[in-house]
């Protein structure tokens, strides 16, 4: 049971931050987000808007939970960065990469403005911004560049000259979804708890109920899943084909905590279905720990192990074990937490290692990376967990 304790996840998450605190400030603007695995710097110069975003939402919250000015410092300091070089004034639009504090990549995509949002929320929540306005003219640009009112959902991506792509994909609209329910957190603003319960539905319903119930990362314009797209990529690292065991559980913890706010009874319903789904189809109980991949016949496609696959599961794993009080909830939480502690939690220099064969063999010395890793999902889970075990 110690896995599941106040104590263990505190030490936990000070164990992920203390990896990047004394390197995570780049006083010339933003964070560092290269890190080796004994954290030395590589490309300090890159910068992706989807980890200035996400470290920002890091340290509000360990703010929050540790009561440390130190933390809430260094997320103002990346909020005053998101500000200043990531926004860009004259195009109303943000840099998807930054180079020597230049713009680099400046297509614009949903999935970024998703942890825009969330930073604001969390921002919001930690007392460095006072009033709600950045969170509702960030839902308004949503509004005005991604929102398909016919499919009540977001599309995913406009190019540099301002050509609205047709790929359509679940990914970008879960985040949202995780953005939404965080900004009703912060304003209690019912816009943004009715929009999550919308996107929520739509995609793990509606959506769902044209995949075996399962949810499917791909869709064409009319929102008709894609069953050929990246199919000849399956690690891409934000639209990999085939179904992903992590993103199952992923939306689990989504509807469990949605239905914290606004109980109904499909929520708990589709959350049970999907974790178990996904521990069922993904659980190596050779090796331990879920895979990354199955295809639509339940085959894996990509039996590597990610660091992020694992945290939404324990994560779920224990949102579900609150809401049920079934044993078997526990005993995957306790599973998960005992793989990924015996392989991806680095006990030498700390935080988590981010990719490893299916045997558990690390392939890269390289722990974070700019828009790849942060340990935004390892901590955040986490921190959900301790939130549930408090209420």
């Amino acid at each position: 049971m110690k896995y599941l304790t106040n104590d263990f996840l505190r030490q936990h998450c000070k164990s992920i931050l203390d990896f990047y605190t004394p390197h995570v400030v780049d006083t010339n603007g933003g964070y560092f987000q290269n890190y080796h695995d004994d954290a030395t710097l590589f490309s300090k110069d890159k910068k992706h808007l989807v980890s200035s975003t996400r470290i920002i939402v890091n340290y509000a919250l360990a703010a929050i939970t540790f009561n440390n000015d130190d933390y809430l410092a260094i997320a103002k300091h990346g909020l005053d960065y998101l500000e200043n070089v990531h926004w860009q004034a004259s195009s109303h639009s943000y840099a998807w990469t930054i180079a020597n504090n230049q713009p680099e990549d400046m297509t614009q995509q949903a999935y970024g403005y998703a942890f825009v949002l969330l930073a604001y929320a969390a921002a919001k929540k930690a007392g460095i911004i006072a009033n709600d306005d950045k969170l509702i003219a960030t839902y308004q640009m949503l509004e005005q560049k991604f929102w398909q009112a016919d499919f009540g959902l977001y599309a995913d991506e406009i190019s540099p000259a301002g050509i609205l792509s047709t790929y359509r994909g679940q990914n970008s609209n879960m985040h949202l979804c995780e953005a939404m329910i965080a900004a009703y957190e912060a304003t209690n603003n019912s816009l943004f708890l009715d929009r999550a319960k919308l996107l929520a539905h739509n995609i793990a319903v509606r959506q769902a109920s044209l995949t075996d119930n399962l949810i499917w990362e791909h869709y064409t314009l009319n929102f008709q899943p894609d069953w050929q797209y990246n199919k000849d990529d399956p690690k891409n690292l934000y639209r990999p084909w085939g179904f992903q065991p992590g993103h199952q559980t992923e939306w689990a913890k989504l509807l469990l905590m949605l239905n914290q706010h606004a109980p109904e009874a499909w929520l708990v319903e589709r959350a049970i279905f999907l974790h178990n789904s996904a521990y069922d189809l993904a659980w190596d109980a050779e090796f331990g720990g879920l895979i990354y991949g199955f295809d639509p016949t339940n085959k894996w496609c990509d039996d590597e192990k990610y660091f992020w696959v694992q945290a939404e599961s324990f994560a779920s794993a224990a949102l579900l074990y609150a809401q049920t009080k079934e044993q078997k909830y526990l005993d995957q939480y306790n599973a998960i937490w005992q793989y990924c502690d015996q392989h991806f939690v680095d006990h030498v220099y700390g935080a988590w290692f981010r990719v490893l064969s299916r045997d558990n063999v690390k392939n890269s010395n390289e722990k974070s990376s700019a828009g790849a890793k942060c340990d935004y999902h390892t901590l955040g889970a986490c921190l959900e967990v301790l939130r549930t075990l408090n209420k």
